[in-house]
């Protein structure tokens, strides 16, 4: 008995059509050539704005040394934006504690470099990898910053770095932000979170403040490409560190953080 065929309908039903996949090319070339755009807009202002640290930075204070990196980073916020189309939507500063805190957040993209540089309390000392402060004059911009360079090889020796100049920033007045992942981690993978930030919060007794957010949704962690849309960073509870270890500390801020992040939408659903 012969067999019938499909159809040729069955099929188009399934298939972009010509238009539809010339159409997304387009837009997917469009996009590309936008995030090239600010691409250049990010570099560019980073050697302006590195290179206007270095020439201040003997004689200006450390108070106009962070509003002069605040406004680099809504700077390029806004380039985002109106470039891109990409925006932010802020949830939970209400949340922030009075006195400064560390700051224990998710890492997936450069993006989230910006934006907590423009959104927390300008007086910041960022953990970061010491590879970045050989970088010819970004580097030498970082160090008037009161950054805190990381060896992440070093392993014990690291933590205790951390935790002696993130005692002596907190002493000061500063807020302490620390990448507990370590690096960019991609949407829907999970490293384990390092226990150096926990540590100094339970040597400082300082709260932690944990950070969630889906900006490596819009842009990957090795990807140049920005899709348009909104990414939702979220502020979360300060978590209390009087009488917790740091073992107690990072397992209640992984925690919340992966499960927030989870809950968050993707480009599709903004």
């Amino acid at each position: 008995m012969p067999t019938s065929r499909p159809s040729p309908t069955h099929f188009s039903m399934d298939r972009p059509t010509f238009r539809e996949r010339l159409n997304a090319g387009l837009m997917r070339g469009v996009t590309l050539t936008r995030s090239l755009l600010y691409q250049v807009v990010l570099v560019g202002s980073a050697l302006v704005y590195s290179t206007l640290l270095l020439l201040v930075g003997p004689m200006a204070s450390d108070e106009r040394l962070d509003r002069l990196a605040q406004s680099w980073a809504k700077l390029n916020l806004v380039a985002l934006k109106w470039i891109c189309g990409l925006r932010c939507r802020v949830s939970g500063l209400d949340r922030l504690p009075v006195e400064n805190a560390i700051v224990l957040s998710k890492h997936q993209s450069a993006w989230d470099i910006l934006a907590l540089r423009a959104v927390l309390p300008i007086r910041q000392s960022w953990v970061l990898k010491q590879e970045l402060m050989r970088i010819p004059v970004f580097g030498a911009g970082l160090r008037r910053l009161h950054c805190i360079p990381i060896d992440r090889a070093a392993g014990r020796r690291a933590i205790v770095e951390l935790v002696r100049e993130g005692l002596r920033n907190l002493q000061s007045g500063r807020w302490v932000i620390v990448f507990p992942e370590g690096t960019r981690t991609a949407p829907g993978c999970r490293r384990p979170y390092a226990i150096g930030g926990a540590v100094l919060a339970e040597r400082s007794g300082k709260p932690v403040v944990p950070i969630a957010h889906n900006a490596g949704s819009f842009w990957g962690r090795q990807s140049i490409s920005k899709t348009p849309g909104t990414i939702d960073l979220v502020i979360g509870p300060t978590i209390p560190t009087a009488g917790r270890s740091a073992a107690e500390i990072n397992a209640a801020v992984e925690e919340w953080i992966e499960s927030t992040v989870a809950a968050l939408p993707g480009p599709d659903a903004v």
